[in-house]
């Protein structure tokens, strides 16, 4: 487990299979990024494991996270699953595996102990949810026999996720914040635009600095234009002052991006 978490990732949802995410993943490396977020479900893991053997950094020194599908939740699917992305990502062990919804074939007398054994098998280092509501995640904490180490949901200044975020401190888990610029409907937002006018910086990256500046909140912003991956790797130099915190911590939206019917939010 020789990999250290980096609290700003690069995430690959939607980057195509194939070039666009190997040379994305081969950049975001050589900007600076050492976390590397990926899915099965986002079917480009080869593509970011030929990303990170095209970098001159070694594999020891960046932290790869994927996550379980839904329908690779049963025991066997999750244990023969998991050692597939392994594979096709090309490293040793995956750092973090996730289960990325509770939902379709999740059941957590199945899917739980799949993944302590996955961890005590060495095949992964970390477990990982993904869009739990807190108490299903209250469950899972209590029925695996290994640590959360991150729960990943969407979390940026329009879905703060405050609940979330202090289940996390409690626990001593990471929240993982994805579309944390909310497709850069930010850039909409009177308040960040005129914080991000006075410190010289895009709302995408006063966004990224406000979620920095909570504790154990990471981010994990998708880019494939290689000028906006070091647009968000420049926001860790951003340091809000309190009011400004203040401030975005006031907008009070709850929109969330990713929503459907299925999603464990709805059918609590």
């Amino acid at each position: 487990m020789a990999s250290t978490f980096d609290r700003l990732g690069y995430g690959t949802y939607k980057l195509a299979d194939g070039e666009e995410c190997a040379a994305g993943v081969a950049h975001a490396i050589e900007t600076g990024y050492r976390h590397v977020d990926t899915a099965q479900g986002y079917d480009n893991e080869a593509s970011v494991g030929d990303g990170i053997d095209r970098s001159d950094v070694d594999r020891e020194d960046l932290f790869v996270a994927t996550k379980l599908s839904t329908d690779n939740l049963s025991y066997d699917d999750a244990v023969e699953t998991a050692r597939a992305s392994r594979d096709r990502l090309g490293v040793d062990s995956i750092d973090l595996l996730y289960v990325h919804w509770p939902i379709n074939s999740y059941d957590p007398e199945e899917t739980l102990p799949a993944l302590d054994d996955l961890v005590d098998d060495g095949v992964i280092d970390r477990i990982g949810l993904s869009n739990f509501r807190p108490d299903q995640l209250d469950e899972a904490i209590a029925r695996l026999d290994h640590d959360v180490f991150a729960h990943q949901v969407e979390c940026h200044p329009l879905l703060q996720q405050e609940r979330l975020r202090e289940h996390a401190v409690e626990d001593g888990h990471w929240l993982v914040a994805y579309s944390p610029i909310a497709r850069n409907r930010v850039a909409d937002v009177d308040v960040l635009q005129e914080i991000a006018a006075s410190r010289d910086a895009t709302p995408a990256q006063v966004s990224l600095a406000w979620l920095l500046s909570k504790e154990r909140v990471a981010p994990i912003p998708k880019a494939a234009d290689f000028g906006h991956v070091e647009e968000n790797w420049a926001a860790r130099e951003l340091d809000l002052t309190d009011d400004q915190i203040a401030r975005i911590d006031a907008l009070d939206r709850d929109e969330r991006i990713v929503d459907f019917e299925e999603a464990s939010w709805n059918r609590g």
